[in-house]
């Protein structure tokens, strides 16, 4: 087991020196894994790799890997920076001798279905549990200190969240805005007795965290070996019942009782008629530039420990945000505020030189939004499923429009799948993408697969589900519906090696198997 761990007026030479060269891959998150409950990073991840190398694949997107609650959304977690102890894997704890075999035994009622997540953290406290116990009693004098060296190395976002998943164990999972005023408020006489007196508690959620990070790089050290990047996720935004927003309350637009006076969200649009009303409370921007951005710079550098390549969900965000009333039901009743801009990238270069990112640039698009992209440099998203169904020549998801700065997809975790789309299109969208020249409604799956793969953008990502030929019934979320999403799985039969041939041919026709550099940030046009 491992150690702790441009726009259109560029020419094509300066956007592919940004994507970084031509590239495919696919989009699955490590829960949909095969396994006993979950998918889980022991011996399924590692087939999954191997898999997608047979496949001609460089790119392994998932989504936010970080820890979140038993309703399973990685975009409402309970931390930025946590990983998700749900994705452990007992098993492969048993087998470096950190958990007991008979601990490691899935309860009976673990099936290969759709994700339960509330039996499934239930499950992982217990694993948890049962392997710090372990720790306790029989670790030798090279674990403690390892442990003890990434617990210090990671102090700066660790102690808060160990801290604050004890609190909320004592409190029976209540939100933070519920617990004593002098918890609440982060009064440092509680804070220091609690630290005190739950001691044992807090040393158990960090260990859970440093676990998470010996099983996470070996997945990903084995991906890179096999020259497979792995694309990460960073939402704009954090949950309210957070370690994030409790622990840095002023740095949040909120009331004395710690609750949002606004909230995320995104206007109407091809994905809700009443918008999406996410509930994130919102950031004080101007506190935040005045210490030059440093939250997000120690979350960027928190996620560059685990990813390769960031997509930064919500891009648009950052030039301007959507901010609805806490009041308000709906997102239909808002206002457009500023965000912090190009400064906010600024600061990012200042930290790290470069990073590695693609910009999530969906939804109600301004030219401002693509100024700002453009002058970064930054790869943008095309999504297949959005080029049909209208007479606008110039909308940027149609195929033709594509450039070699972008990421085109088939579909999104926020999409049905392609098949899904295809059955529920109406007359003029399934036309417009007859003429694709599907052989049947079977295979429309495989032709938007090729339309992507043969397009002009730089890297093409499809969905599982999409390589598998699934209906709506796998669908991973459906925007703005509260319930059933993020379940999903696939079963350790599905992914033959017939299949990663017909892929692996397909990639290779569309001349994608290339090495993949990793995308920057570019300098702004002269």
């Amino acid at each position: 087991m491992a150690g702790s761990a441009a726009g259109a007026d560029k020419t094509s030479m300066e956007q592919s020196a940004t994507i970084g060269g031509r590239a495919s891959g696919v989009l699955l998150h490590p829960t949909s894994l095969p396994g006993p409950g979950i998918g889980d990073l022991g011996e399924q991840a590692f087939r999954f790799v191997d898999w997608l190398a047979r496949a001609g694949q460089s790119l392994w997107q998932v989504l936010p890997l970080v820890a979140v609650n038993e309703g399973g959304s990685p975009y409402n977690a309970l931390s930025a920076f946590a990983g998700n102890p749900m994705l452990l894997s007992a098993p492969e704890l048993a087998l470096h001798g950190l958990l007991t075999d008979e601990a490691a035994a899935p309860p009976a009622d673990m099936g290969d279905g759709d994700v339960d997540f509330p039996a499934i953290a239930r499950w992982k406290d217990d694993v948890v549990r049962a392997a710090y116990q372990v720790y306790r009693e029989d670790a030798d004098d090279e674990l403690r200190e390892d442990f003890a060296g990434w617990r210090h190395e990671h102090r700066a976002w660790l102690d808060d969240w160990a801290l604050f998943m004890a609190l909320r164990e004592v409190h029976g999972g209540r939100e933070w805005t519920a617990w004593p005023d002098p918890l609440r408020t982060r009064d440092v006489e509680a804070l220091a007795a609690a630290r005190t007196e739950h001691a044992d508690a807090i040393e158990r959620h960090a260990y859970a965290q440093y676990l998470f990070d010996l099983q996470w790089s070996a997945v990903r050290a084995y991906a890179n070996g096999l020259g497979i990047k792995v694309v990460g996720d960073v939402p704009i935004f954090v949950a309210q019942d957070s370690a994030d927003v409790w622990a840095n309350q002023e740095l949040f637009e909120l009331n004395d009782a710690g609750l949002p006076l606004a909230v995320s969200g995104v206007p109407p649009d091809y994905f809700s008629k009443t918008g999406q009303r996410w509930g994130n409370p919102l950031y004080r921007w101007d506190l935040m530039m005045r210490d030059g951005f440093a939250w997000w710079i120690a979350r960027f550098r928190r996620t560059m420990e685990m990813v390769d390549v960031v997509r930064i969900d919500h891009f648009r965000g950052f030039e301007s945000y959507w901010a609805v009333p806490a009041k308000e039901k709906t997102a239909v009743n808002g206002d457009w505020r500023p965000g912090p801009g190009r400064a906010f990238f600024e600061a990012l270069r200042g930290a790290f030189g470069s990073l590695p990112l693609i910009a999530e640039d969906l939804g109600i698009i301004t030219e401002e939004v693509e100024k700002l992209r453009d002058n970064l440099g930054l790869p943008g998203m095309r999504v297949l499923q959005f080029a049909f169904g209208g007479d606008d020549p110039t909308n940027p998801h149609l195929p033709a429009n594509y450039i070699a700065n972008s990421v085109a997809y088939t579909g999104t975790h926020d999409n049905d799948t392609s098949l899904g789309w295809y059955a529920d299109a109406g007359r003029e969208e399934r036309a417009a993408a007859d003429g694709l020249a599907a052989t049947s409604d079977r295979e429309m799956n495989w032709t938007m697969i090729d339309t992507v793969l043969r397009s002009r953008a730089g890297w093409a990502i499809m969905p599982l589900q999409d390589v598998l030929g699934l209906g709506g019934q796998a669908r991973m979320n459906t925007p703005g519906v509260a319930d059933g999403n993020w379940a999903w799985r696939f079963h350790a039969g599905d992914l033959t090696p017939e299949l990663a041939e017909r892929l692996a041919g397909r990639v290779v026709a569309a001349k994608r198997q290339l090495p993949v550099p990793e995308p920057e940030l570019s300098d702004e046009d002269e």
